[in-house]
């Protein structure tokens, strides 16, 4: 039952402060979609099946980059009863844009810890160059058979680094139908997640502080928490012998702490003068503000994935999937693979469009004529009107003792678009595309 809300994989794994969250999901679920692709058909004389994977990560312009080895060990019992055990350990280090549009002067913001600061030239994508951080994440499940139509699955999941912690616990229960052609599946997810941010929370839509002494620091909390519920039905049908067909409803419901606090929005000056569009002072200084967004979300979805073998032994999917949230988001996902078949090798070209539509309370700025007016606002790209492209190949080749290697390598470009500002503003690049490259080697055995 896939839920593609990430960039480029299927399964959204918990992960970094919320900060990074989006692209450290694009991280984890790619190594875990690809090992779940992947994983062998059970066989019940051999008591483990082990898959293994190794990720590398990297943006452009030096952002982002990552590292990740992950590890998944099927037990297994009989053909339907397994227990499941896996780990993930990553590494990133880069910047990302902290929200504030690019000015015609050197601009100077305060790290989230308070202690010191650090310049972006004039024009240049303003980046916090703060991001170093280390996860370690545990999962396991077990499934297993009630009687001939009945199965079940329930697990947890733990993850941790230094400023986000989340906690899991998941369960499942199948209906199967016709011989087993059709099943229909219930899914639940509940986790509840603890954010430690560096120097505390910052309290929301106020100005940016000079340093750790300044009192704002002071009137900041440790931490704050979040909780999330996920629920999704599908139906999976067996077409005919070569075609195999798919359709989920996702619902998904979050509350608490959902701010990202490390992200702020610049304000900018739309009186006339010399100034307009240019960065608006503030006691001398220019004006950022932390962003603030609501503390709930309600999220929808529906997925149509259909799997088709073709005569030579060719496999064709295809799948789409419509999101909608109480938020403004809309989004609509396309992915199509094709795996051509050699004998004991495979090659899968793949081609992966993701389009977006803005959050009602996405700014690309605020006014400095009515900024006080607003009760939430973000200039997290992520949250705005955005296009994705992903293409990619992957390899595999089966050894004579069942084990397999594969490896795949992806190019993804993402464009961002929205108001162009006026004045000043009008000549800065508010929205500079990003280009990615992802490289994964496994072996299953």
């Amino acid at each position: 039952m896939a839920d593609k809300d990430s960039e480029v994989a299927a399964v959204a794994v918990t992960k970094k402060n919320q900060k990074h969250r989006d692209l450290a999901q694009i991280l984890s679920a790619a190594s875990c979609a690809l090992i779940a692709g992947t994983s062998p058909a059970v066989n019940a004389a051999e008591s483990w099946d082990v898959d293994s994977a190794f990720l590398l990560y990297s943006e452009s312009d030096g952002r982002v980059s990552a590292a990740e080895p992950v590890i998944s060990a099927t037990k297994n019992y009989d053909e339907e009863t397994k227990l499941n055990f896996k780990l993930v350990a990553d590494t990133l280090t880069g910047a990302s844009p902290n929200g504030a549009t690019p000015g015609d002067h050197v601009q100077t913001f305060t790290r989230p810890s308070g202690n010191g600061s650090y310049d972006v030239a004039a024009s240049e994508q303003p980046l916090d160059d703060t991001f170093r951080d280390t996860r370690i994440a545990l999962s396991t499940n077990w499934s297993a058979p009630i009687n001939r139509d009945w199965a079940y699955g329930v697990g947890g999941y733990l993850s941790s680094e230094h400023d986000y912690q989340s906690v899991g616990v998941n369960s499942s229960l199948s209906r199967y139908l016709n011989q087993k052609n059709a099943t229909l599946t219930l899914g639940l997810n509940l986790s509840n997640d603890t954010i430690t941010p560096e120097g505390g929370v910052p309290t929301s839509l106020v100005q940016m502080p000079l340093s750790s002494t300044d009192s704002e620091f002071s009137q900041r909390s440790d931490s704050e928490s979040k909780s999330l519920v996920d629920a999704v039905f599908g139906v999976t049908q067996v077409i005919n012998r070569r075609t195999i067909m798919q359709f989920n409803y996702a619902l998904s419901t979050s509350s608490g702490y959902l701010t990202d606090p490390y992200k702020i929005i610049s304000v900018i000056d739309d009186n006339a003068g010399a100034n307009f569009g240019g960065n608006f002072q503030s006691n001398g200084r220019d004006l950022y503000l932390y962003e603030k967004r609501p503390d709930s979300r309600l999220k929808q979805s529906l997925y149509w994935q259909t799997k088709y073998q073709l005569d030579n032994n060719d496999i064709l999917d295809l799948s789409y999937r419509y999101m909608f949230d109480d938020w403004g988001i809309s989004s609509h996902t396309i992915d199509a693979k094709y795996r051509f078949r050699f004998d004991k090798q495979y090659l899968e070209p793949q081609l992966r469009w993701y389009t977006q539509s803005k959050a009602d309370f996405y700014h690309r700025y605020l006014n400095a004529s009515n900024y006080t007016d607003v009760d939430f606002a973000s200039a997290d790209y992520r949250l705005g009107d955005l296009d994705t492209y992903t293409i990619g190949l992957k390899y595999g080749y089966k050894f004579a003792d069942e084990t397999e290697f594969y490896t795949r390598f992806s190019l993804y470009h993402q464009e961002s678009s929205g108001d162009k500002g006026y004045g000043k503003l009008a000549s800065q690049d508010l929205y500079p595309s990003m280009d990615a490259a992802m490289f994964i080697a496994g072996y299953k055995f």
